[in-house]
This record gives structure tokens, sequence and C-alpha cells, in this order.
């Protein structure tokens, strides 16, 4: 597995993580014994990089995670999380005292004294913008409560903002051939910034799989289900925000454009990792097949097979997807 550096922090990760919202909730169920299946999957397959938040599973996800590391010392997994969600998304709840308490529970959630990176989740972007909001960040890395602090937005222009802050380690954002906006100028800015992108959602909630047809449901608990239309958060979250029959028979169309035998999420994931200015791809697992499935996908970034697969996605993106999409994020 390729690892690269994750910026100024003296490590490096994998280009292919893991995203483990689903371990917490809002994917359907999934139980303990094969959350901690899919984090060892991973891992055996060098992946290096978990990202997850303290508001998935009411801190779940974190503590199953802090389980599986205290199963593998000295394993080498970066666990990034995140912050911020535990309360109503105002400006005015982004203070020190609440940063400190987040950073305290996630830290006794993984079981560990220093947080190896902590990103705001999402938060408005009069936080992003505020110099107070970074003064209290490099407090606490000079506490040592948390060893690097980024930021992961649903704008662009969120993260051109955040990329210009001097001790911001890396960006969060949806990259996918569902959302080309931040090629055009977030990994840019991140490159010549030095400032790692991690690129979630980027199997578009399951769309990049090809697996769906229009007639696919999900249950109830599942965020696919009740977020169609933004309904309990941003809903370019779900399905990067496109319209699902929309993105059914986009999927189609770039699936037909591959080589036989190499699988659409593969060819996503590493597509997504080719870019210049990525740093990793984060996609979720239910399963460890699945785990299994995205790291091998790390083998087609540097194999040269995938020039058709980007003519086909950015001739997609201008006819299906670009009018609806490119002004939102």
């Amino acid at each position: 597995m390729q690892q690269r550096e994750l910026a100024r922090t003296g490590r490096s990760v994998s280009v292919i993580g893991l995203g483990t919202w689903q371990l917490g909730g809002d994917w359907g169920d999934v139980g303990e014994d094969d959350a901690t299946a899919v984090l060892a999957a991973s891992a055996d397959r060098g992946v290096t990089l978990f990202d997850t938040a303290d508001v998935y599973g009411d801190g779940r996800s974190e503590t199953i995670i802090g389980r599986f590391l205290a199963s593998r010392p000295g394993a080498g997994i970066t666990v990034a999380t995140k912050m911020g969600r535990r309360m109503a998304q105002e400006p005015g709840n982004y203070t020190p005292e609440n940063f400190r308490a987040w950073t305290e529970r996630s830290r006794r959630n993984l079981g560990v004294d220093t947080l190896d990176l902590v990103q705001l989740h999402c938060p408005p972007s009069a936080v992003i913008e505020a110099d107070e909001t970074y003064d209290a960040l490099d407090a606490l890395v000079a506490e040592g409560a948390i060893a690097a602090y980024g930021v992961s937005v649903e704008t662009c222009a969120q993260a051109l903002a955040a990329i210009a802050r001097p001790h911001v380690t890396n960006v969060q954002i949806i990259v996918n051939p569902f959302r080309l906006k931040p090629l055009d100028e977030v990994l840019p800015a991140a490159r010549a910034a030095g400032v790692a992108v991690f690129a979630r959602v980027p199997l578009a909630s399951g769309l990049l799989s090809g697996r769906y047809t229009a007639a696919t449901t999900f249950a109830a608990n599942d965020h696919r289900s009740f977020n169609r239309h933004g309904e309990a958060f941003d809903r370019g979250e779900t399905f990067s925000g496109v319209d699902f029959e929309t993105g059914v028979a986009a999927a189609a169309e770039l699936a037909a454009a591959l080589p036989a035998g190499v699988p659409l999420p593969a060819a996503t994931l590493a597509w997504i990792a080719a870019q210049p200015g990525i740093t990793s791809v984060i996609p979720g697992a239910r399963n460890p097949a699945q785990a299994e499935a995205n790291a091998d996908a790390a083998a087609l970034v540097d194999s040269g097979d995938l020039a058709g697969f980007d003519a086909a996605v950015h001739r997609v993106y201008d006819e299906r997807l670009r009018a609806h999409i490119h002004p939102l994020w």
C-alpha cells in the first residue's frame, strides 16, 4: 500500500484509508464484531488511516476503534477524528471550552492521551474564517491534547479558507466523479500550501459501486433513505447531492467505459487517489470483503489503465451533473 506524507505531522498515511461513519450509525445496523472485522481487514491490507468522528454512533465508532488499536499495539494507524457536531452548528458553540470537552471525550473513547488528528466537523463558514478558532486549536496542540488539526468542509470556498491558515494539517472534502469542483482550485491550493487532502464520500454513498438500480431501497435508519433532500444534514453528504436516478444512470455510463475486469468502485477510488493533491481516499466498508476490495484498489493508482476512465468522468460530469452540482458546493 502506497503511503503519503501527512503534512506537518511527520507521519505518513495510506493512499486508501478507511472511513468509519458506518461503524457508528446511519448506514443500517453493523454489529461490533463486524465493525472490528472491517478494521482488521483494512489494517491487514496496509491501511494506516482510520477516519472517525465523535458523533458517529454517539462515540461508538471511536470506542470500537480504540478497542481494536489497544489489541494491536504498534500497528502504525493514524486516527483522524472530528468534533463540533455534538451541539447545534452555530458559531457561538465553537468555544475553547467546548473544544476541550469534545477532545477530552474523544481521548477517552479512543483510549489515548493525545489525539493524532482532530478535524472540525463541517462547521459554519464563520467558524472556519475566525482567528479565534485557530487560537483555540493551537492551544490544544500546545497542551498535548491533540497532535494536529484540520477542517472537514462542505464547500470549496470553505476549503480554501482553511488551507490559508498556517497550522492546518488537512482539509477533508467530497471528491469523486460526481464532485469535480475541488479539482479546479482546492487541490492546487492545498498542494501549494503543503496541506493534506482527504477525499471523503468517494463512492457517492454507494452510487459509484455500480450495484444500484433505480429500484434499490435502503433501511429506514440509513441516511440514504432519510436525507436525500437534506432533511437531516447537508444533502451533499447523501449520494454527493446527486439525484438518485440520475446517479444510477451516470454510474452505469462510467462502468461501461472501463476495461474488462476493472470494477467501477476500484477504478473510482484509484482515479481519486491519482488526482494531484489528494493524500488519502477514505471509503467506508460494512464488511471485510468491502474493506479488502477498497484497499486493493490502491494497486490501480499507478497502473496506467484509467486514462479512458478519466475522459469518461469529465464527459459524464459535464453532460449529466455539472449544471446541478458545480454551483452548490
